[in-house]
């Protein structure tokens, strides 16, 4: 992705991006159940670097695993590229945590753009404060060996019913998290750009009492006229 359609990214919101997306015939890109730690005021852009969690085998997964330096879980942490979002596959499940401060405190001074889990982080109200931005289905304080065995680095995952395969784009906002196909990246924040730039048009008509109709969707010539003007006024 370069910096053009990173910055591109950083100012639409999840919203307009499934918009954009769903006119495309993808339906099935905002990654369900998820929403920020904490609100940053600001949107979390980057490629997906992922980690799949499976159904723990007690025997495999007693808290001794922790001290294995090849630990999947660790090792995510320890080469999820800067400017990357890890993702992790946690089998839509809170029952067990996904990862805590520390590790999550690691991945930020890594430089990772930020952390997704369709599942909890325990020490959630430390994470909410970190500037990394996070999202979780809700706090969960046991650990993860507890229910979940790491298995696998950068591979193609289900998260929160999205697919994500690696190296695709991970957009959150204060809402939710959407995945854009790496390879219509561009195209997606150029046309989102557009459809934003119309949306606060409507929404200034809207508040200054304009009925929808004919406005969202545009189907009058008089709106396109008027959007053309606002657009120079307002150098969009």
């Amino acid at each position: 992705m370069d910096d053009r359609t990173r910055e591109k990214l950083m100012g639409v919101s999840v919203a307009t991006l499934a918009t954009a997306l769903y006119k495309r015939g993808l339906r099935n890109q905002v990654i369900q159940g998820v929403g920020p730690v904490g609100r940053k005021g600001r949107n979390m852009v980057g490629p997906a670097f992922t980690l799949r969690y499976m159904p723990a085998r007690e025997d495999r997964n007693q808290l001794v695993e922790f001290r294995n330096p090849e630990h999947p879980q660790r090792v995510a942490i320890e080469t999820c590229p800067p400017g990357h979002v890890l993702v992790m596959d946690s089998r839509k499940s809170a029952a067990a945590a996904s990862a805590g401060d520390i590790l999550i405190t690691r991945l930020m001074m890594r430089g990772a753009a930020g952390v997704v889990t369709d599942g909890g982080f325990r020490d959630a109200m430390n994470i909410a404060e970190m500037e990394m931005p996070a999202y979780h289905t809700r706090p969960s304080s046991p650990t993860n060996l507890t229910l979940n065995e790491a298995i696998a680095l950068d591979e193609p995952i289900g998260c929160g019913d999205a697919p994500v395969f690696p190296g695709d784009i991970i957009v959150g906002d204060d809402d939710s998290v959407i995945v854009i196909p790496h390879e219509i990246a561009g195209e997606i924040a150029d046309e989102a750009v557009e459809m934003t730039a119309y949306e606060d048009f409507v929404i200034e008509r809207v508040r200054a009492g304009e009925t929808i109709i004919g406005l969202y969707p545009q189907t009058k010539d008089e709106h396109a006229a008027a959007f053309a003007d606002w657009r120079k006024a307002n150098n969009r």
